[in-house]
């Protein structure tokens, strides 16, 4: 049996992953509001910025240490201006597993062995989620929102997150294929490069075909199948 579900309200509409609900009059977040602000962008790429050149011109543990040391100025940074220590607190673990792989394995390429391989973990995670037709994107989304799960039963919007889900796969994909390429080239500098140059930008992407998506498809009135489940 087929119905036609209404038109969604404007303040019905779902809000895409990498969007915020904002109260009426309320500035939408810019994209680097949406990833973690300038705090995140520091706190994700200075330690990187820092162990690169350290390394190339110290030695290995300055590099270790160095990288240790802007992580915790940028949370202290953070802290003394009252702003969300999250990003900085993420980094600042990131970076202390990233330096501990560095430490015992005695080579600065370490240092980017843990991003490599949970690129192609996060990769696999979210190809199973498109495979068992629950894109994780919608899950991720609409779990934080806490408004249930009723979307998968309509296709337009299951469509728009199995394609948002296929960009992230195709982000993550990118990173472990070129950053793993250059870790077998025993290539630290350039795996600093391709870290930074692979991170924001291509986040900024990604999120950018999510939001176009997910848009494209709350357009309108939607067809779906009462007798189709879940």
């Amino acid at each position: 049996m087929t119905h036609r579900i209404p038109p969604r309200s404007a303040g019905a509409e779902t809000n895409p992953p990498g969007a915020e609900t904002n109260p009426p009059g309320a500035a939408s977040p810019t994209m680097l509001q949406q990833m973690g602000g300038i705090g995140g962008l520091v706190s994700s790429t200075v330690p990187v910025v820092v162990f690169v050149p350290v390394n190339s011109y110290v030695g290995l543990t300055a590099a270790i240490w160095s990288a240790v040391g802007v992580a915790v100025l940028v949370a202290v940074w953070r802290l003394v201006r009252r702003e969300p220590l999250q990003p900085a607190v993420s980094g600042l673990l990131g970076v202390g597993v990233a330096t501990f792989i560095a430490y015992r394995t005695g080579s600065a390429k370490g240092y980017f062995l843990f991003g490599i391989w949970a690129s192609l973990v996060y990769a696999a995670v979210f190809t199973v989620s498109v495979a068992a037709r629950w894109p994780l994107v919608g899950l991720i989304w609409h779990g934080i929102n806490g408004d249930g799960q009723s979307w998968r039963a309509d296709p337009a919007l299951r469509h728009a997150y199995d394609i948002a889900t296929l960009t992230w796969i195709g982000v993550f994909a990118a990173r472990f294929a070129v950053q793993k390429w250059l870790y077998d080239g025993d290539s630290a500098t350039l795996l600093g490069v391709a870290r930074i140059a692979m991170g924001y930008p291509l986040t900024a992407v990604a999120i950018l075909v999510t939001v176009w998506a997910v848009r494209r498809a709350t357009r309108g009135p939607i067809t779906t199948s009462a007798a189709a489940g879940p």
